[in-house]
């Protein structure tokens, strides 16, 4: 799994990668999660159906489905 956050005319940059089977690496991907989130950003779990495209919003790391590839963090966005 990787986590990503999406940088404005720069692409995704890589936050953090590991197999959240492996009990280290899950508690790297978690710890990177909250810190997102705690800066402020929104998280994004990329869905492909039946030739769709989409994504799920997520608030906690464990409702990140288990086949997950990446999960994409986002600044909300600012005003209104």
């Amino acid at each position: 799994m990787k986590l990503v956050r999406m940088r404005s005319g720069h692409g995704d940059i890589l936050l953090a990668e590991g197999d959240p089977e492996v009990e280290a690496d899950e508690e790297r991907l978690v710890a990177e999660f909250r810190r997102q989130l705690d800066l402020g950003m929104w998280a994004a779990v990329p869905i492909a159906e039946r030739g769709h495209r989409r994504a799920t919003l997520v608030s906690d790391f464990a409702d990140v489905p288990r086949g997950a590839e990446r999960v994409i963090f986002f600044p909300r966005a600012a005003g209104g």
